[in-house]
């Protein structure tokens, strides 16, 4: 598993352009899965650009939830690439252009070894990647509390870590990941990032975490 950050409020480079929202290229064995699409196509589609991601190599667009720091882009990448699955949660409303847009309802595979939690809490899914170190869950917001995200992601298996925005979820209720990579609207970054030194990765445009 890889994972480039497209879209963050931070950058590792000077010439990605950093805004409020989230996106991530997320590539397991054969499929390119786009994770949300930040809030503003143009800038997307430069950042992808500057770090080499093709939008017309991208296989799938999985959508966390529907606020517009998580979708803004969408448009604008389907008019480069409109041979995708879109993966939205069930609350949904309509895409237009996209090959084929799938609404998610309650936790299931997508492919072997990617799974969703469903829509929890009425608002949010998220993504969960197999690796050879166990289920690392991809987040937009983590708006659900996050003892209910895990305990749903932990039906595809043990859960080593999670990747994206954290809202207001507090550091204690990441007690037992061993990968935290903190993004976007994470609230106590500060206390995250004190409580789990060995174990805290930084988040911002440009980084790359991988996992056998």
């Amino acid at each position: 598993m890889k994972v480039t950050i497209i879209y963050d409020n931070t950058s590792f480079r000077d010439d990605l352009e950093s805004d409020w929202g989230f996106s991530a290229l997320v590539e397991v064995v054969e499929r390119k899965i786009l994770f949300d699409t930040g809030a503003n196509g143009s800038i997307l589609l430069s950042n992808m650009e500057k770090l080499g991601v093709d939008p017309r190599q991208i296989d799938d667009v999985f959508i966390s939830h529907s606020h517009h720091d998580h979708t803004g882009g969408l448009s604008a990448f389907l008019e480069q690439n409109e041979d995708v699955k879109v993966w939205v949660p069930i609350s949904y409303g309509g895409v237009k252009h996209a090959k084929e847009v799938i609404k998610i309802e309650k936790a299931q595979s997508l492919y072997k070894g990617i799974y969703s939690t469903g829509e929890l809490d009425g608002i949010e899914q998220f993504l969960c990647i197999k690796t050879g170190k166990g289920l690392v869950v991809i987040a937009g917001c983590s708006h659900p509390q996050m003892e209910h995200i895990l305990d749903v992601a932990a039906q595809f298996g043990s859960v080593y870590g999670i990747i994206g925005g954290l809202h207001g979820n507090k550091a204690g209720s990441l007690e037992g990941l061993d990968l935290i990579c903190a993004t976007h609207c994470t609230q106590h970054i500060s206390e995250i990032k004190s409580q789990y030194p060995q174990k805290y990765v930084e988040g911002g445009i440009g980084q790359i975490i991988e996992l056998q």
